[in-house]
């Protein structure tokens, strides 16, 4: 079968992408707001695009033509924090995915704890075992309204790794126990490794 993307509508297209590209490493994505109301949402499409500078990006979707309170307080402090979503965060990360006001401190909600962040304004994750600290660079607008998908580029400036995670300059990737997303609800876990050697 072959399907044309360009003949399907933004939701049909969001379905078939995020299923076909999938699994996505499920990450929360921590901002402030101008009245230091914090925010924090789930994102699965983050991804690296530089080594160095450090750059990576979120893609943001827009609601009913709307910016979401995410990409409103990226503009507002020009920084966010990801934070990886392991299993023992899946149950706080899907409440973090209500659409709630945004005079509420969804850290609250999720039940989950925000701490300062050492070189940005929006905080970090407590719980989560990594978080990237980041300072935003540019956002680029793609899609026409309502299907507005707007995609923010940051550099890293600061990465916080759980102790044991991490020894002799390698992250101990199998104890991490983050969390993919197939779309929709349905979620994997990482333990299931395989390794190829290289010829």
């Amino acid at each position: 079968m072959d399907i044309e993307l360009a003949k399907l509508s933004m939701a049909d297209s969001h379905t078939l992408l995020t299923e076909v590209l999938s699994p996505r490493l499920v990450t929360l994505v921590s901002t402030i707001g101008p009245d230091d109301v914090l925010n924090v949402a789930p994102f699965s499409s983050v991804g690296i695009i530089c080594y160095k500078p450090s750059i990576i990006y979120v893609g943001i979707s827009s609601r009913q033509g709307q910016k979401k309170d995410t990409l409103q307080n990226i503009e507002f402090s020009g920084d966010f924090v990801i934070s990886i979503v392991d299993e023992a965060l899946a149950e706080p990360m899907n409440k973090t995915a209500t659409e709630l006001p945004n005079d509420v401190d969804e850290f609250q909600v999720a039940g989950l704890t925000a701490i300062a962040s050492d070189r940005v304004k929006s905080p970090r994750v407590k719980e989560s075992p990594i978080s990237l600290e980041c300072k935003m660079m540019q956002i680029l607008q793609f899609g026409e309204v309502p299907d507005i998908r707007n995609v923010v580029f940051g550099e890293v400036l600061l990465v916080h790794i759980k102790d044991d995670l991490y020894s002799e300059g390698k992250v101990s990737k199998f104890e991490i126990k983050a969390i993919c997303h197939f779309g929709g609800g349905f979620y994997c876990r990482t333990r299931d490794v395989f390794e190829l050697k290289r010829l």
